[in-house]
């Protein structure tokens, strides 16, 4: 788990470079590098206020990924205000 003041989205990835998609830590904030179709479902997601689920790593890594899920909340409570 990595909690980060900011996060960006990068489209830019190519399905080419072999990654399904890549997360970095950037300064405080966390990176994501997907491809154009995943940005296009990402946009729906956060549209339609739906939970969304990245999953990070190279295309032929087996287990070892990582995962960057977009998660709506009921409660603000327990949510950074910041």
């Amino acid at each position: 788990v990595t909690g980060a003041s900011f996060v960006v989205f990068n489209g830019a990835l190519k399905t080419s470079s072999g990654f399904l998609a890549k997360s970095s830590i950037v300064e405080d904030g966390l990176m994501v590098q997907i491809t154009r179709e995943t940005m296009e479902s990402l946009r729906q997601a956060l549209r339609d206020k739906q939970d969304f689920q990245i999953i990070c790593g190279k295309m032929d890594a087996g287990d070892m990924k990582e995962y960057v899920d977009i998660c709506w909340v009921e409660n603000e409570e327990k949510t950074n205000k910041g």
